[in-house]
């Protein structure tokens, strides 16, 4: 039996939600964390069309790179289309779960998928944007209570290092307390010195997962007024670059470069900012989605061309100016994301034993056509 959670956690450990950038909402969005799943279907956008489609193949789970919610919903009202769709996945008791900036970020994701796409070789992360310290939560719960307090704290994210997940340390002692008066205790009674078999749980984190870390806590926890310390460590931050930058087999023309990304993502058109399509480049920088703020540090990085989405106008200028030459192929090549990661969800259910069926959507969400 396969559980959305498990194919969260698996998820998590090779695209780990520290990696995100600043607010961004990724990780499960909606449904039942402990449902089970036999039929998951992986798509970039979470759209009413797409919902559709889950809901006539039976899909239990729909794994997105976009979020879903990217901004809080301000009512339910059922008059607009995108409160219909959580009403339709709710209704039809589909979960869903986004991979979005972490997964830009991760070693063997979304920037690596795309560069290697496009041929580049010797390919290496940069614009290192991440400074997330690494912290440890020390927290005491009775010894009856520790195995569920370790899952849960996983499954917020902790415990987390290197390959491994679900990472702890415990061991037991006695906890002594009194609850005055006011109190509710779990256990014992008011005005009465207790003493409790206790475990202490360790784990480590990335600081932005500690409201997710605390709140798992807090959920799973006996106590009204849980006893707990947190610790920055002395570890290095996490630096990961959310772009990746490599060399072409050989040298192209902008133009060259730009019909040769035309023909690997089978596109109707794209927009080229350059002063001169002639000229002679090799080393190039990729950063899928909305990637134009990345151009300086594409830059010093030694790029001789950017490839990146959603180019604004006056970055356009910018870029121009810089005299870097950028392509700018639409943000829906990040649908590579489709056949990657069936790719991979499918290895995942063989190594795990998973009894389910992974599904590639057919259907395209990018919103625009070329005339």
């Amino acid at each position: 039996m396969t559980t959305v959670q498990d194919i969260i956690n698996r998820s998590d450990r090779f695209a780990p939600r520290y990696l995100r950038e600043g607010n961004d909402p990724t990780g499960f969005q909606l449904g039942d964390r402990q449902a089970v799943v036999h039929r998951v279907l992986v798509t970039l956008d979470v759209r009413p069309e797409v919902v559709d489609y889950a809901i006539a193949q039976n899909i239990d789970l729909i794994w997105a790179h976009h979020p879903m919610i990217f901004r809080p919903a301000r009512n339910l009202d059922l008059a607009d289309p995108q409160n219909r769709m959580y009403a339709s996945l709710l209704t039809h008791g589909i979960s869903v779960f986004a991979a979005h900036t972490n997964l830009d970020k991760a070693v063997g994701g979304m920037n690596d998928w795309l560069a290697a796409a496009i041929g580049l070789q010797d390919v290496q992360p940069f614009a290192r944007s991440n400074d997330d310290p690494l912290e440890k939560l020390i927290v005491f719960t009775p010894a009856d209570n520790a195995d569920v307090m370790r899952h849960a704290l996983a499954a917020a994210g902790a415990g987390q290092i290197g390959d491994y997940s679900g990472a702890s340390f415990t061991n037991d002692g006695e906890g002594r307390f009194t609850p005055e008066a006011g109190a509710h205790p779990a256990i014992g009674a008011v005005a009465k010195p207790e003493v409790v078999h206790e475990s202490r749980v360790e784990v480590i984190f990335p600081h932005s997962l500690r409201a997710d870390v605390l709140l798992a806590m807090h959920e799973v926890h006996p106590y009204e007024e849980p006893a707990y310390d947190i610790f920055t460590e002395a570890y290095p931050a996490q630096h990961i670059g959310i772009g990746r930058i490599g060399t072409l087999p050989q040298a192209l023309t902008v133009r060259d470069l730009a019909d040769h990304i035309k023909q690997v993502f089978a596109l109707q058109g794209l927009r080229v900012v350059a002063k001169d399509l002639q000229r002679s480049i090799r080393r190039v920088a990729v950063v899928g989605g909305d990637g134009g703020k990345f151009f300086h540090q594409a830059q010093a990085a030694g790029a001789e061309a950017f490839v990146t989405g959603d180019v604004y106008y006056h970055t356009g200028h910018d870029m121009l100016a810089a005299d870097l030459p950028v392509i700018d192929p639409g943000h829906h090549i990040e649908s590579i994301v489709i056949p990657q990661m069936s790719e991979k969800l499918a290895a995942w259910a063989d190594e795990n034993h998973w009894d389910i069926t992974v599904m590639p959507s057919p259907l395209s969400t990018d919103p625009f056509t070329f005339l």
